[in-house]
């Protein structure tokens, strides 16, 4: 038995709610694309044929789930990070695409064709250091969480994908020493935020959200760490929020990390800082100036 429907007509019914809900149009053909077990072009082939009762069924459950909260990552099982798909779990955080932007930034300091050593800090999903493994392989990757619920879904994240990186259970560094980089995207949203948060990142773990009043505990926290963590010379990247970026610029800048800069997302906010342990690690700040500059993404 098969509805009346067409797969279109199911497709724009599904995105009139959507868009009702203030939700974007797009996401109509990724559940409808789940639901019906096809790819893009599977589905275009078929948008003029009725569509089987059970994935009518499905997709209008799927978008129930999506229009109560639900993260839409958690409904596909998946989400594409920095050209990757990465199988995604409640409870852990989801990749954003402010995070591929860190993930670009950073591998500006790192040789396509030598070895290197970078640290992904609080790794969740695993998308950060799987991102720099597949784009640096001659990059010797390793990644810390404190959650285990986060390294198991990392690990298979890596087995799936074939790539080589080292998951460590420990805050921080892990006392790892002679990196050459270390990269993060820490929680940095200021704890009255919890109050105003969309109920989808109720589906995440808090402690990869909330850092404090300002946001910035586990940040400022990393900063020293990294510094033993880091050869001199060696570059740490953080994401952070526009709110509280340009308080840890300063702070960084003040410790005596050198070439300390902001950098912007696609849509112009500050987000990306990025900061130099010096070539003398015992020189301190020598030059203010140098330390402390704040540039776009130009």
């Amino acid at each position: 038995m098969t509805s009346s429907k067409s797969h279109l007509a199911l497709l724009q019914a599904l995105q009139q709610k959507l868009v009702a809900a203030g939700k974007p149009a797009v996401e109509s053909r990724w559940i409808l694309t789940h639901a019906a077990r096809l790819n893009d072009a599977q589905l275009a082939a078929r948008l003029t044929q009725p569509v089987p009762p059970d994935v009518e069924e499905a997709a209008w459950a799927m978008l129930d789930l999506r229009l109560s909260g639900h993260p839409l990552q958690l409904l596909l099982g998946e989400s594409e990070f920095y050209g990757l798909r990465l199988k995604v779990a409640r409870g852990v955080l989801i990749p954003r695409p402010e995070t591929e932007g860190l993930v670009e930034q950073a591998l500006v300091r790192l040789p396509l064709d030598a070895p290197a050593r970078v640290l992904d800090i609080g790794t969740g999903s695993g998308a950060i250091a799987l991102a720099v493994k597949a784009m640096r392989p001659q990059a010797t990757v390793w990644a810390t969480d404190i959650d285990p619920r986060a390294l198991r879904l990392a690990k298979e994240n890596a087995l799936r994908l074939g790539l080589e990186v080292t998951f460590l259970e420990a805050p921080f560094t892990a006392h790892l020493t002679g990196l050459d980089l270390i990269i993060s995207n820490p929680p940095y949203l200021p704890d009255s935020y919890r109050e105003e948060a969309p109920p989808e990142l109720a589906y995440e773990d808090a402690r990869a959200l909330y850092a404090g009043p300002e946001g910035l505990d586990v940040a400022r926290a990393l900063l020293p760490q990294a510094w033993d963590a880091l050869q001199p010379g060696g570059w740490l990247w953080l994401e952070l929020a526009p709110e509280n970026i340009y308080t840890l610029l300063a702070e960084a800048a003040a410790q005596g990390w050198r070439e300390a800069r902001v950098l912007y997302d696609l849509a112009q906010r500050p987000r990306y800082l990025s900061a130099q342990k010096p070539a003398q690690a015992a020189a301190g700040l020598e030059d203010e100036e140098a330390g402390l500059l704040a540039l776009g993404n130009n």
